[in-house]
């Protein structure tokens, strides 16, 4: 291939139009031309797509399409399964909490509504609590809880998993009541728990912390 062309497309940005070149047909040039502008369209759609999901952290590769809706699993009467799967939840700056026992399908569930977020354009993150907490007390105590704050402000989606699984102490407690209260009605979270929310005061000690919440 021409050197120069491969040169202007890197100067231009254009990481996708070299590949096109050999790959579309020519028909005549305004329909060319169009092909190959939409193949540097798709291109670039699939690569934030990949760099969405490389910076949620999924633990697995969990899909809508895998998931087994069973009879057991309840949803509030003002909402659909095929609402949810839509997301809009997240337009609508809304949350999701996902309450049920161990091995109920929680995480597979929130982890492909993440999934799916990341494919339509949202960023997200997905935390194990223990691990974020982890992590905010970590900023803290370093000084740089500004810092990973301000990492969260482009994300769309959090994804809060396995609340209640492993008891934190105070600092902890009121550091993520920080995070989800500065979420509340600006972006949108799911919460996955095997706690009713009549025992979440095993999870924030401060009873006005557990109320507030």
């Amino acid at each position: 291939m021409n050197e120069a062309i491969l040169t202007l497309c890197k100067q231009l940005r254009l990481a996708h139009v070299a590949e096109a070149i050999k790959e579309v047909p020519f028909t005549d040039p305004e329909e060319y031309m169009y092909q190959i502008l939409l193949k540097e369209q798709q291109g670039r759609e699939q690569a934030k797509i990949a760099r969405n999901l490389k910076q949620a952290r999924f633990i697995d590769t969990k899909t809508l399409e895998s998931y087994q809706w069973h009879k057991d699993i309840c949803l509030p009467n003002h909402l659909t399964k095929d609402e949810l799967e839509q997301l809009n939840f997240i337009r609508r700056k809304e949350n999701v909490i996902l309450v049920g026992a161990p091995g109920t399908g929680k995480t597979h569930l929130a982890s492909a509504l993440g999934r799916k977020a990341c494919e339509q354009g949202y960023e997200v993150r997905f935390y194990r609590v223990s691990h974020f907490v982890e992590e905010l007390e970590q900023a803290l105590h370093a000084g740089k809880l500004k810092q990973f704050r301000s990492k969260l402000e482009k994300v769309d989606l959090m994804i809060l998993d396995e609340m209640g699984y492993l008891p934190f102490g105070k600092e902890g407690a009121e550091l993520l009541f920080q995070i989800i209260s500065e979420f509340y009605e600006q972006k949108s979270l799911i919460i996955t728990s095997n706690l009713e929310f009549s025992q979440w005061n095993r999870i924030f000690s401060d009873s006005r912390l557990t109320a507030a919440l």
